[in-house]
């Protein structure tokens, strides 16, 4: 179930272990008998990661909404827009880009899972799946659909494709009836999946 939609063409997780995650476990187990990292510093930084949620994104996009400045920093160099604000985007180059009447920007990562984890949190596990990897380049507006996004004709949709070192964050439309107000109220509308791409703001 994906916010009260269900998406039974796009499994909520691949049964089987792709390769990435068994050369993740392996190399953890290796790091961990060479004694390079110890077991608590490994739990210590999994916390940290859990701890990380869409929120740190909804307050960046809300201060774009507000700050046209900030903005323009946001959409020319996300990751030193970001740690302004004081978040991070860890090593990686985070690439925003930017939802228009006339062009619907969509995220996905075709090979595994890339994800700014730093800015959203844990990506959900349709993301993960393979047939939102495979579908959402091949047919990206029937993926949208899926999620209660119909585009009209006219608007062109544009599919980003994370790398190792590259990730990608929509920066949503504001919504209409939204003038005036204050960047903290406009982050309640921003969701997760508003900055992936496959559903807009809510609405007021």
């Amino acid at each position: 179930m994906h916010d009260g939609h269900d998406h039974p063409t796009l499994p909520e997780r691949d049964e089987e272990l792709n390769r990435a995650q068994i050369t993740e476990m392996a190399l953890r187990q290796l790091l961990h008998e060479k004694g390079v990292i110890t077991a608590d510093e490994l739990r210590r930084q999994i916390e940290t990661m859990d701890a990380r949620t869409p929120a740190q994104g909804a307050a960046v996009v809300a201060r774009a909404w507000t700050d046209p400045a900030f903005k323009a920093r946001l959409l020319a160099d996300g990751a030193a827009a970001c740690r302004e604000a004081g978040i991070s985007t860890g090593p990686f180059n985070l690439v925003v880009v930017e939802n228009t009447p006339e062009q619907h920007n969509l995220v996905v990562c075709t090979l595994c899972s890339c994800y700014p984890r730093y800015v959203l949190g844990l990506p959900p596990d349709w993301y993960k799946s393979k047939a939102y990897r495979a579908r959402a380049v091949r047919e990206p507006r029937a993926v949208l659909a899926e999620f209660g996004t119909v585009l009209a004709d006219g608007v062109a949709v544009r599919v980003h494709d994370s790398t190792a070192d590259m990730r990608y964050l929509v920066l949503p439309m504001r919504p209409n009836g939204t003038e005036g107000w204050s960047a903290p109220r406009l982050a309640e509308l921003v969701t997760r999946d508003s900055m992936i791409g496959v559903a807009p703001a809510r609405d007021p």
